[in-house]
């Protein structure tokens, strides 16, 4: 058991690297190959999979060399907050992303079955009154911040409707988790006890109460999840459609604002919202560097010896970006390109048909009701926030026409308050 620690490895937390990913991923790719040693905190190395053949293989995991248990590994971490900090995103929970085996799919089915609950079109509809509502808080203003004036608050209104909880709630919820997903130190190791505070808030009122919502039918499923089991399942399944459904509403509109084959589409409708969300979730997906896999015995995998419980991260984005091009059996479903962005093989993110409805919604909406969207600085000198798992900006600071919602010409604003499930 080892935490593989390399001095001088690329720091994945530092602002340096948030500012040019891209540029870090050629580097270590030049210099190591397909597997490169990272540092996701202080102290805590990971080998960091940046060759799509070399992701394919773990993620889909043929020969039973990978295991999503994270525990022997937590045990060899350094007792520091900065080292512990990362266990809020990769630290042991009972739930489909840390299991294998027969105890996974018992779970992955739960998660499935529930999310298969979930009314397209009553989804879509409850995003698109979201939406209107947070656009008419700036629609006069001719410009806004649309990470924390609407990706942000969207989401969390969201999953929190998704959730059975109130629209009031969604700031607290945000801010845990963005702290969670920025995996600093201490602070990370505060929010992560928050989230268990708001998880089991949350899930004693639905015991009580159940409710048309996730909570209420992971309790109800026929897998008979137990209380943790269920409380870990909505950690799951909430802190995955938050915080990266956000980031990839702000980076693909960022991108359509600057890519001149999206930027002509808005009014010729060249590429469509669907294919660029797809070419983000293979270049620049919002989880960048996740996926944690860890060895079960040693393996000498793509010029690297990977010793037992030590932390592989598959470099989705790197991995998208690959100069060897992406093979016959790349991912081309529905959602339009060919990405790693929602994983593969049987840990493949169950909910990727309504993250990907609710994304493409929300900036159809933007693109809908705002005229003369555009970026309010160059794209090059947008911010993004420092993290090891992430991509994710700071802000997208845009300015367009001031316009009112009863202005004549507009579209109307017009909303409902559907159910999200089968009635």
């Amino acid at each position: 058991m080892s935490n593989r620690y390399v001095p001088g490895a690329t720091a994945l937390y530092e602002p340096e690297f948030a500012a040019d990913p891209h540029a870090a991923y050629a580097r270590l790719r030049a210099r190591h190959g397909a597997v490169a040693p990272v540092e996701v905190a202080p102290g805590v190395g990971a080998h960091l999979v940046l060759d799509y053949r070399a992701a394919w293989e773990i993620l889909t995991d043929q020969d039973g060399h990978w295991s999503k248990d994270p525990r022997p590994w937590e045990a060899s971490l350094p007792r520091t907050p900065e080292a512990r900090g990362v266990l809020g995103m990769i630290g042991y929970r009972p739930n489909a992303l840390f299991t294998d085996g027969e105890v996974h799919d018992r779970f992955r089915q739960a998660v499935s079955d529930c999310f298969r609950m979930i009314q397209p079109h009553r989804l879509r509809a409850t995003v698109t009154e979201i939406a209107d509502d947070l656009v008419r808080e700036f629609a006069t203003e001719g410009r806004a911040d649309l990470v924390g004036q609407y990706a942000r608050p969207l989401m969390a209104r969201v999953i929190n409707r998704l959730y059975g909880r109130s629209d009031a709630s969604g700031r607290e919820l945000d801010r845990i988790l963005t702290t969670l997903s920025n995996a600093v130190g201490a602070d990370a190791v505060a929010a992560n006890e928050e989230f268990g505070r708001y998880m089991n808030e949350l899930i004693t009122a639905k015991y009580e109460s159940p409710g048309d919502d996730l909570p209420s039918w992971f309790i109800g499923h026929p897998a008979q999840l137990a209380p943790e089991e269920v409380v870990q399942h909505v950690v799951l399944t909430l802190g995955a459609g938050n915080e990266p459904s956000a980031n990839l509403i702000s980076n693909t509109t960022a991108r359509m604002l600057t890519d001149e084959r999206y930027y002509s589409s808005l009014t010729d409708g060249a590429l469509s919202t669907r294919e660029a969300l797809a070419e983000v979730l293979r270049t620049d997906p919002s989880m960048a560097n996740y996926g944690p896999y860890f060895a079960t015995r040693p393996v000498h995998f793509h010029g690297t010896w990977i010793q037992p419980a030590e932390l592989v991260l598959v470099s989705y984005a790197g991995a998208g970006s690959d100069p060897a091009g992406l093979p016959a059996h790349a991912d081309e479903r529905s959602d339009g390109g060919a990405h790693l962005g929602f994983g593969a093989g049987e840990h493949r993110c169950p909910a990727a048909d309504p993250a990907l409805l609710i994304a493409a919604t929300a900036i159809d909406r933007l693109l809908t009701l705002l005229p003369g969207l555009e970026l309010a600085v160059p794209f090059d000198e947008l911010t993004w926030r420092p993290g090891p798992f992430h991509r994710a900006l700071a802000a997208l600071p845009v300015t367009f026409r001031p316009v009112r919602p009863d202005q004549p010409g507009v579209t109307p604003w017009t909303s409902s308050k559907p159910s999200l499930s089968t009635p």
